[in-house]
């Protein structure tokens, strides 16, 4: 597995997350271990878990600590667990570039 929780594919990147829902406040908080060896992007968000809400939030803070349009960011897999993978449209070494950079922020 990567050590990253991020890969590039053809059309942007994929990008493997743990989210905790209900929380205090909206924030990514670095990486943390999967159970199959990899990486995943700790995030938090404040909305419920419920109807798609706490979706919806990672995507819109997402979107803006990436810089990329809301539209161009989908859930592929776990809509209803916390563990997620993301597909981020555009062009992959400019998307990495960009994800990398917001990590040692």
């Amino acid at each position: 597995m990567s050590a990253s929780p991020f890969e590039a594919v053809a059309d942007g990147v994929r990008v493997v997350l743990r989210v905790t829902p209900k929380a205090s406040r909206n924030a990514v908080s670095g990486l943390a271990d999967t159970a199959s060896g990899g990486k995943a992007l700790k995030m938090s968000v404040t909305a419920v878990p419920e109807d798609g809400k706490a979706n919806d939030a990672v995507i819109k803070l997402l979107s803006k600590l990436w810089h990329v349009p809301k539209t161009g960011i989908a859930v592929v897999a776990g809509a209803t667990d916390r563990n997620k993978i993301l597909h981020v449209a555009g062009d992959p070494a400019d998307l990495l570039r960009r994800m990398r950079a917001s990590l040692d922020e």
